[in-house]
């Protein structure tokens, strides 16, 4: 989807019956506005959220690739693409000849990305992995909760999102690595190897000072304070990571002689007394409103920030201005709303314009015919043998 917003044709190849999985991963559903025609293609109660928050800027066809046929046209592809990315578990496309080595052989400046959850190498290279299962195998989980309750998942697929943040940078640098050498090149991407990367700082001090990592809510093993304040109508976030900070902190709320206790002059000195610094921070910050401690600590230079819901997050005026939600006219759903891209770019307009996700098999013939240059009789003969399907929307 990152390299579909920064302009590159993206081709979706989709199972004609299943379709990508995400597509049933509801409720919700944004429901279908316009009839489409169901005749052939499958049946769903609409588009799932999910699916259309990962899919715009994409082209969608509906290939069998245990079709011998289908497997001829993804080889075609291949032969005309400058990238594939796929996450079968490993050799499972090569045993239909449509690994690394076989479509290397079809096009040589090919940059073939295999995404897996453990990789092509190691004792678990055939297991499958979900984002869920790598977050409690990797670490993750271990490190987050409340520091006296028990390992929880992050909000969102967040070992996913990094894995493809990964993947795409190792893609650009392969294809700028193309330019010098002529060649493309097989990246291989894990869940377990991203999960274990973004450990950060915390596998730093396992490694180097053999320390066990705990959980600590929303506190920070090395700064305090930094962490979430109750207050008398929500939460608010405050991040106080030198003793400049700390003493705006102290000013802004009325207790500047704060900075100058002997417990809490320097960092090291506010972590070894945590417990009695949070206390006195809780004691003022839980008698007044979230407003009132955001009133307070506005202008201050300290770093923080409310907890928002969902509708107070859209509702910020930093998103608005920034224009980060898009809408996008959907031909069967009708208008949607999306985040966009996250990058703005000042010599090229990324987001400007928004293809919506695709219906299933919305491109088998344009794709065919366009990019492969197949007749239409050739095409029939695709869908006639079972390894394409078209579907009329």
């Amino acid at each position: 989807m990152l390299l579909g917003d920064l302009g590159a044709e993206i081709i979706k190849v989709e199972h004609p019956l299943r379709g990508d999985d995400t597509r049933t991963w509801g409720p919700p559903f944004k429901t279908y506005k316009n009839p489409k025609n169901t005749t052939q293609s499958p049946s769903f109660p609409g588009e799932s959220a999910y699916y259309l928050s990962v899919n715009r800027n994409k082209k969608s066809i509906a290939i069998d690739m245990k079709k011998e046929s289908g497997r001829r046209i993804l080889t075609e592809l291949a032969s005309k693409c400058d990238i594939l990315v796929e996450n079968f578990v490993p050799g499972k496309l090569a045993k239909m000849q449509l690994g690394y080595n076989d479509l290397r052989l079809v096009n040589p400046r090919l940059v073939y990305a295999s995404i897996t959850g453990y990789g092509q190498t190691g004792p678990y290279r055939n297991k499958p992995g979900y984002d869920v299962i790598i977050e409690a195998e990797a670490g993750l989980m271990h490190i987050t909760g409340e520091e006296n309750g028990p390992p929880v998942k992050v909000g969102v697929a967040v070992t996913d999102i990094m894995t493809g943040l990964y993947t795409h940078g190792a893609i650009m640098a392969a294809l700028l690595a193309r330019d010098k050498t002529g060649r493309g090149q097989h990246i291989d991407a894990s869940l377990l190897q991203t999960q274990t990367s973004i450990l950060a700082n915390i596998a730093s001090s396992y490694l180097i000072g053999g320390q066990e990592a705990r959980r600590w809510g929303t506190r920070h093993p090395s700064i305090a304070p930094y962490q979430v304040f109750a207050t008398l109508d929500g939460s608010v976030c405050i991040g106080a990571g030198n003793n400049t900070q700390f003493a705006s902190l102290c000013n802004a709320i009325g207790m500047p002689n704060l900075a100058l206790d002997k417990r809490f002059v320097t960092n090291a000195d506010r972590v070894s007394n945590r417990r009695a610094l949070i206390q006195i921070l809780e004691g003022v910050l839980s008698t007044r409103t979230t407003c009132e401690v955001l009133d307070l600590l506005e202008n201050s230079g300290l770093p923080f920030g409310p907890v928002n819901n969902l509708q107070q997050t859209f509702d910020h005026p930093q998103v608005r201005a920034r224009n980060v939600v898009r809408q996008v006219e959907h031909p069967f759903l009708g208008p949607i709303k999306m985040v966009g891209p996250a990058v703005e770019y000042s010599d090229a307009p990324v987001g400007e314009h928004i293809e919506p996700p695709p219906m299933l098999g919305q491109h088998t013939a344009q794709v065919l015919k366009n990019v492969l240059g197949y007749s239409d009789q050739q095409i029939q003969d695709a869908v006639d043998s079972g390894g394409a399907a078209l579907y009329s929307y």
